[in-house]
């Protein structure tokens, strides 16, 4: 995906389309625009209504496994409340595949657990808001829904079967199938279970957990929080293995969130947390692998976080990926964020070696674009994509199987966002247009996008949502700046999410002008741009903001 090109010099407004044609499925709210059809403004409460107008539409999509199918999250009534969908494209039926039996996810129905992984997700869906297809081994065409009541399986033959029960007080976390689609490992108080669907049998097999400070299978906060690493243990591609995080948070102080108001005492009072505050120390954080079966753990020569951590170049355990043949990688970085390494271990030893360093002196952006090509042809094989911003914009490189950089494969002043592909093909990316003409249309006005330059010349790009002049007047106009301004984020795009900013929307229906610019510092513009707010914030951003 190409980002930071320069803005057309002309208005870029598109067409913003809402929904499909009425003969098919609705996506759009139709009392919502009802509300909106040739009126000035609309209800308040719509600012804080979810889903945004244009996004209650088909999430999660994927074909069965003999591609008969094509499933997706959806919900039918424009809430945040989905349930799981199938479409067959030969017919162009669309049915029903799983109806939650006790109602699916809800706010009232969760655990403690589920609730903080919710939020550091930013998932707000209810119903249903995962699934997976069980590929070979259990069912050909079964999926698995994790809920709060266990986990199910529904066959397409039959009605949904509850396979793996939980409970409040000892609820089941992020529960993966094998890539056999024979097993799934799952994490229940704090430590890793494996149910084989065959025998129908669970299996705990890592201990040492004490509920607390020490974990098995969980992604310690700030993984979760800042490195957006969800996962606290992986399976190798043969299901043989399951390497996995142990966390020990002993020495972070604890910090304690008053539930004000509440009547109860407990643990409904209040929570307490291990909080790594900046400058205090981080948990300790080790990577082990084990047998999916279970036995003794190798423990991988890698440490990170702690105060007595012997190399300070390891403070966070960023990344962990399996390649062919169970060779483990994992990504780990400095605390300052400008050293990243990718060690490749032995999982029968635990020996490393380092595979490639990335270093920058503003910092390194962690990224999912490390593809193995194991199945790729020639020199690539074994080998695998890295994404760099050596050149001061982040690109891919094809790297061999001992590290070695081999060629480039992209170049240019833009950005690379993400890879798509199995790893074995080489696919050129392209821009899909977005006007679908047989969409009904919101009655919202697209904000302009504008250009303007810095004190250094640099150019900056933003958007203005302009009040209706025919009914408002000329300008000026009161104005309200919305600004983020910081590392890996970017306000200003030809996006339908800034067009349904009801916020800007509703303050441009009140006569007031809405600002948004993207100043330095912040994302998908180049390492330099993004950077020149490192240990300098507050002067460049504010700066660009009165320009």
């Amino acid at each position: 995906m190409r980002s930071g090109e320069k803005a057309e010099k002309k208005s870029l407004k598109r067409s913003r389309s809402l929904s499909l044609d009425s003969s098919k499925m609705t996506v759009t709210d139709e009392t919502f625009m009802d509300t909106l059809d040739g009126s000035d403004c609309f209800p308040i409460e719509e600012i804080v209504h979810y889903p945004l107008p244009g996004y209650g539409v088909p999430t999660s999509v994927a074909f069965s496994p003999d591609d008969r199918l094509i499933t997706y999250l959806y919900s039918s009534d424009n809430t945040l409340n989905r349930n799981l969908f199938s479409f067959d494209p030969t017919t162009g039926k669309q049915e029903l595949l799983f109806n939650p039996p006790d109602g699916g996810l809800d706010e009232d129905n969760l655990s403690a657990e589920e609730k903080l992984r919710r939020e550091r997700l930013r998932e707000r869906g209810l119903g249903v808001t995962r699934y997976e297809w069980v590929k070979t081994g259990f069912h050909e065409n079964a999926v698995m829904v994790p809920l709060p009541a266990g986990i199910y399986f529904q066959d397409l033959s039959s009605l949904p079967k509850l396979r793996l029960e939980s409970a409040p007080a000892s609820p089941v976390i992020d529960p993966h199938l094998s890539p056999d689609g024979s097993m799934l490992a799952y994490v229940r108080d704090n430590e890793l279970h494996v149910l084989d669907l065959l025998q129908n049998k669970s299996k705990q097999i890592t201990f040492g957990a004490d509920g607390k400070a020490l974990t098995n299978g969980v992604a310690e906060y700030i993984a979760q929080e800042e490195m957006d690493r969800r996962n606290g243990y992986w399976w190798s591609l043969d299901s043989k293995f399951i390497a996995f995080t142990q966390v020990d948070s002993s020495n972070i102080s604890h910090f304690t969130i008053v539930h004000q108001g509440q009547s109860t005492t407990g643990p409904d009072a209040q929570e307490d947390h291990a909080y790594p505050f900046a400058g205090g120390p981080n948990a300790n954080v080790r990577l082990g692998v084990i047998s999916a079966n279970g036995g003794e753990v190798t423990w991988m020569d890698v440490f990170c976080g702690g105060k007595d951590q012997a190399n300070h170049d390891e403070e966070y355990l960023a990344r962990v990926n399996w390649m062919n043949g169970n060779i483990l990688t994992a990504q780990v970085l400095n605390r300052s964020h400008s050293k990243l390494k990718i060690l490749k271990f032995d999982i029968q030893t635990g020996e490393r070696e380092i595979l490639l360093v990335e270093e920058h002196n503003t910092w390194v952006t962690l990224h999912d674009c490390f593809t193995p090509l194991d199945k790729g042809l020639g020199k690539f094989s074994g080998g695998f994509i890295w994404a760099s911003e050596k050149t001061g914009f982040k690109h891919l490189y094809v790297h061999d199987a001992s590290g070695k950089c081999l060629e480039p494969l992209t170049q240019g002043d833009w950005m690379v966002e993400q890879i798509a592909g199995d790893g074995s093909v080489i696919m050129p990316l392209y821009e899909q247009p977005l006007v679908v003409t047989r969409n009904k249309k919101l009655q919202l006005q697209p904000p302009e996008i504008f250009e303007v330059q810095a004190k250094d010349g640099t150019s900056l790009y933003g958007l203005i949502y302009k009040p209706d002049a025919t009914k408002f007047g000329p300008p000026p106009y009161k104005t309200m700046v919305s600004v983020y301004g910081g590392p890996s984020v970017q306000l200003a795009c030809d996006s339908w999410v800034n067009t349904v900013d009801m916020r800007a929307q509703h303050l441009r229906s009140k006569g007031i002008l809405v600002w948004k610019m993207d100043n330095r510092g912040s994302a998908r513009r180049g390492l330099k741009f993004e950077g020149a707010i490192k240990n300098n914030f507050g002067r460049f951003d504010a700066e660009d903001q009165v320009s």
